[in-house]
């Protein structure tokens, strides 16, 4: 990997991590556009690693949120007076939500890594899932916000969040119709599913850092990469935050469902192999 294509591929992440429109398909496209092996572990260690960077970005825009959260959760932990304060209640809710990823994806692995990293599978998600989006906005009742939130609405979504294990769905995709399933308006879906994003990913670039560092991908490579993902998605998330705030996230559906469609067609016609 050069850094030209380190630099595609940061952009890529970043633009994508966050919007309802699945980075792992994305980026997947990407590397076989730019003539990358998908299946190589190195390739599919540095999608993981680079995605710290949209992490990061996560955690310096909600820097704030996250410092009173966790501030709450631990003096809730020593005070019960505390512990039915919204903050401290946020602190399980993303632990408990993180759970059902971590075992997923640490059982699922090797099927995850491997097996699924078919652009056939990228490109049935796409246009699979896009359905479930417009069925949470039009079902969602939308009347609950942050504080509203409860245990078991942070278990559900966590669970759902399983599902965009599969490349093509969308962690924010997966997590946001969830949040609007069980209720949420959109931008307490929204700010829950970046919250619960930032333990599975962060753990996720840790665990395939040594398989980005294996094979031909360099340091500097991989440290370009990540710091341009950090870039993009900060604005990313600025962005999607006031989006949702009017907006359905239906509206990403005509583009989920046209690549979809146009990359069976290209798979179709043999223009580009599925692994």
């Amino acid at each position: 990997m050069d850094y030209i294509q380190a630099v595609v591929l940061g952009v890529v992440e970043g633009l994508t991590e966050f919007l309802p429109v699945s980075s792992t398909g994305h980026l997947t496209i990407a590397e076989k556009l730019l003539g990358l092996d998908v299946s190589d572990p190195a390739v599919t260690g540095y999608t993981a690693v680079i995605q710290m960077g949209a992490i990061a970005a996560v955690v310096v825009y909600f820097f704030r949120d996250i410092w009173r959260i966790a501030s709450a959760w631990l003096r809730g932990l020593v005070k019960p007076e505390l512990r039915g304060q919204i903050d401290h209640r946020m602190g399980w809710y993303v632990i408990v939500g993180t759970i059902p990823i971590g075992i997923v994806g640490f059982v699922l692995k090797d099927f995850i890594k491997h097996d699924l990293r078919s652009l056939w599978v990228v490109a049935a998600a796409l246009v699979a899932w896009s359905a479930v989006m417009v069925y949470a906005e039009r079902r969602g009742r939308q009347t609950r916000g942050e504080r509203d939130l409860t245990l078991r609405d942070a278990l559900a979504v966590g669970v759902v969040q399983c599902v965009a294990l599969v490349p093509g769905v969308s962690r924010s995709g997966a997590t946001i119709s969830a949040g609007l399933l069980v209720g949420l308006d959109r931008v307490a879906a929204t700010r829950l599913s970046f919250f619960l994003s930032i333990p599975a990913l962060v753990a996720a670039g840790i665990f395939e850092l040594k398989d980005a560092m294996s094979g031909d991908i360099g340091v500097g490579e991989t440290v370009v990469g990540t710091l341009v993902s950090f870039v993009v998605a900060y604005a990313s998330v600025a962005w999607l935050l006031r989006f949702v705030a009017g907006h359905s996230i239906a509206r990403f559906v005509p583009y989920r469902v046209a690549l979809g469609l146009v990359l069976m067609v290209v798979l179709g016609a043999g223009w580009m192999s599925a692994t």
